[in-house]
């Protein structure tokens, strides 16, 4: 059986605060890992098995006291693809690389205790030697860290330009679970059925990157992105048990949605064409890579890639309109490229930042601090903004409505040449004009 690997910290920065709505937690200028001995870490090093330089995260999970960190592949010299950090002991774990992982993205850790690895594998595809395996789901049992099932996605499902990035999983019954992995390269879902142990490939032209969207800035650094659907993130389920999956491509300013019903559904999935629903932009230069639905509070959190942020949208809110997206975390120096988000069981954010433009079109200097992880409880980070859950704004509105309502029925009430009519409707328009200034 594989095991999951420990990721050592250097550079860290511990519970540091900062401007915004979040924290730092983590910090590191490099990646280091736990090897066995020093000896065995400097064999690596000289043998280029281990080259820090090329080891950037990319997604980030936590369960109980595990912080789980992907390092995809990429380059050369990235000794272990699936780590840990200890939340509690920060050292401590299992070492081993598990031959079965190759270079995963982004993981999720389901309710029912199970870590879903969306394995890309490709290898070294920044370089001119790319070694390609089939594309798999890995699941682990998180209580032992075995293997519980690999499931290579079939060759039907997986195309020439193919690149899985990025999984959501619905897990409302943990003997019918369902994982959605996006295909950025050649766009599409791959659903997975747990109960089934089978697969299906759904195509839309929502999916699809938008040729206007494609430039991106980052840092100093512009370049064209293609990337198709990306952001996957899942609502709480509705009556009827589904779920509603928010999606994006990353080419792309505007906002999807999909029921389960029809994804979860292999049968109906590709005779659905309009439950596919636009909801609406985030605005120019609004490129968004990963997204997290919260299921409590049901508040969609998403990355700004040439903004260097992160933003939210309240999904209760029926109109995606740039003056109801709220700003939780901006900054030009700590969250340039956020790269995974996730909300834990404990209702907590956790955000990590790579900086991988820079990484892939310049170098990053290893005296600096390149890769962050920020975490903040979930109702302090939407605190004040729009997607407040109880915001000011709503409450006076509905003040406004009864003012207005009341208002009403005292003009139907009272006779039009009494001379009672002027006191009350006066104080209450008066009322209802200085309520309606203070919400604005």
């Amino acid at each position: 059986m594989g095991s999951i690997e420990t990721l050592v910290l250097l550079q860290l920065v511990y519970i540091s605060s900062c401007m915004d709505q979040l924290h730092i937690v983590y910090e590191w200028k490099q990646l280091d890992f736990q090897f066995p001995s020093p000896e065995a870490r400097q064999l690596a090093l000289d043998a280029k098995g281990f080259i820090p330089e090329n080891n950037v995260p990319m997604g980030l999970e936590v369960y109980e006291d595990r912080l789980f960190v992907t390092v995809p592949r990429w380059r050369s010299g990235v000794p272990s693809s699936l780590n840990y950090i200890n939340l509690k002991a920060h050292s401590t774990g299992l070492d081993g690389k598990p031959p079965e992982i190759v270079s995963p993205y982004r993981v999720r850790a389901d309710r029912c205790g199970r870590l879903w690895v969306l394995d890309n594998g490709k290898i070294a595809t920044l370089e001119s030697n790319t070694t390609k395996y089939p594309p798999s789901l890995i699941i682990y049992d998180l209580k032992t860290d075995n293997l519980l099932r690999k499931y290579v996605f079939p060759e039907d499902q997986v195309k020439q330009d193919s690149g899985f990035a990025n999984i959501a999983v619905e897990d409302t019954d943990c003997d019918k679970t369902y994982a959605y992995a996006g295909d950025l390269g050649k766009p599409a879902i791959v659903v997975y059925s747990w109960e089934k142990n089978d697969s299906w490939r759904i195509t839309h032209h929502y999916f699809n990157p938008d040729p206007l969207a494609c430039d991106f800035s980052v840092k100093g650094h512009n370049f064209s992105w293609t990337d198709a659907i990306f952001g996957l993130g899942l609502s709480a389920p509705n009556a009827d048990n589904f779920s509603t999956l928010y999606f994006h491509p990353m080419a792309s300013y505007n906002e999807f949605s999909v029921s389960t019903e029809y994804l979860s559904n292999q049968t109906v999935a590709d005779d659905n064409f309009d439950a596919f629903k636009l909801l609406g932009s985030r605005g120019p230069n609004a490129q968004s890579s990963v997204s997290f639905v919260d299921r409590k509070t049901g508040v969609l959190f998403y990355s700004l890639v040439n903004l260097n942020a992160v933003a939210c949208w309240r999904t209760s809110n029926n109109k995606y309109l740039m003056k109801n997206q709220g700003r939780i975390y901006m900054n030009e120096e700590t969250m340039v490229y956020p790269t995974d988000i996730k909300v834990d069981y404990e209702d907590n954010l956790w955000i990590l930042s790579n900086r991988l433009p820079i990484s892939m079109y310049g170098k990053l200097d290893l005296n600096e601090v390149n890769f962050r992880v920020f975490s903040a409880p979930v109702v302090h980070a939407i605190s004040h903004t729009a997607c407040d859950i109880t915001p000011r704004s709503d409450i006076l509105e509905k003040f406004v409505n009864k003012a207005k309502n009341i208002t009403k029925d005292i003009v139907a009430k009272v006779k039009p040449n009494s001379s009672t009519t002027t006191k009350p409707i006066t104080v209450l328009l008066t009322l209802s004009c200085l309520v309606r200034f203070l919400a604005t």
